[in-house]
């Protein structure tokens, strides 16, 4: 059932392109409204861009949560996604066999067929539940090291969302693997050119995400460390200088890398890569226009999302 594990995907980017187009015909209409606009803003809103949808009534504010609880989502991927390496490791290079009821959903949802190129494509999936596991860890570092949350919320449908992302996030990755893994057969290293450039990419991502994140978190620090102010400023330096929301860029930029690192034809990927595309996307327009209405001064050359583009 791979096809209807991309066609999942493929609805769920779809869902969130339908919410980006929604919200700029709002967006392009003022004075509209009523409790569904209300609901819907709430629901695609988080954290400094919920001033942006107008005065929430008193029964939404109820589903509300704490905007700094995101390090539970990297907690809970650090752990799943950690479990999951370590099973396909050892189904990969020492012959086990995974756990019952993970062959019961790969009968159901994983990849059956097998080709000339199961060792490549065993290493391809290991190496991105690695890079998806490295993300994850050094996410909830910098929840928990670097960031400055303020007293923003999210809602509690978004909270519960986020919990269960990173969970279809690792299995979606692992059902990419062909059946004889499955057996516990060892298998050799095939390293491909796809897998170099795959981790060239991720590298080059994270550390601009990584800078850009840190230049978020000074904004509310001295010169010492010591956070000062939990208010917003607007952000310079780096990729900051094309865009408003360069970290959710180089969010994108991460799934892309994984994508190559998974041999660039996977099409249930590549869905993924959608869904994060229009989902950051989304974000990067409600982002942008917070520091458009708050400063006078913003930079009017800055795009949302994409360099030059959008």
């Amino acid at each position: 059932m791979p096809a209807g594990l991309g066609a999942a995907w493929a609805l769920l980017a779809a869902a969130f392109l339908a919410a980006l187009l929604l919200h700029r015909a709002q967006a392009g209409r003022p004075g509209g409204g009523g409790t569904a606009s209300g609901l819907f803003q709430d629901l695609i809103r988080y954290g400094k861009t919920k001033s942006g949808g107008g005065q929430r009534p008193a029964w939404l504010r109820r589903f509300q949560v704490p905007k700094r609880w995101f390090t539970h989502f990297y907690v809970v991927s650090v752990l799943w996604n950690g479990f999951l390496l370590i099973k396909l490791f050892q189904a990969k290079f020492l012959g086990a066999v995974l756990p019952p009821w993970i062959q019961r959903l790969h009968s159901a949802f994983g990849r059956d067929l097998q080709n000339q190129n199961t060792d490549s494509e065993h290493f391809s999936a290991l190496l991105v539940l690695l890079l998806l596991w490295l993300h994850s860890f050094r996410r909830l570092a910098e929840c928990l090291c670097t960031s400055v949350f303020s007293n923003g919320v999210i809602h509690i449908v978004q909270y519960c969302f986020g919990l269960g992302y990173y969970i279809v996030l690792g299995t979606t990755v692992l059902w990419q693997v062909p059946i004889n893994v499955r057996h516990g057969k060892e298998s050799s290293v095939q390293i491909c050119w796809y897998h170099v450039l795959g981790i060239v990419v991720y590298v080059w991502a994270s550390l601009h995400q990584h800078r850009c994140l840190v230049i978020l978190a000074n904004l509310r620090k001295s010169k010492s460390g010591k956070v000062v102010s939990l208010s917003h400023s607007i952000p310079f330096g780096d990729w900051f200088e094309r865009v408003s929301c360069p970290h959710y860029f180089a969010e994108l930029l991460i799934y892309v890398s994984m994508a190559i690192t998974l041999g660039l034809d996977n099409v249930t990927w590549w869905f993924v890569v959608t869904y994060v595309l229009f989902n950051q996307a989304l974000a990067a327009v409600l982002c942008h226009e917070f520091y458009q209405k708050k400063f006078t001064s913003y930079p009017k050359h800055r795009k949302a999302f994409v360099p030059f583009v959008f």
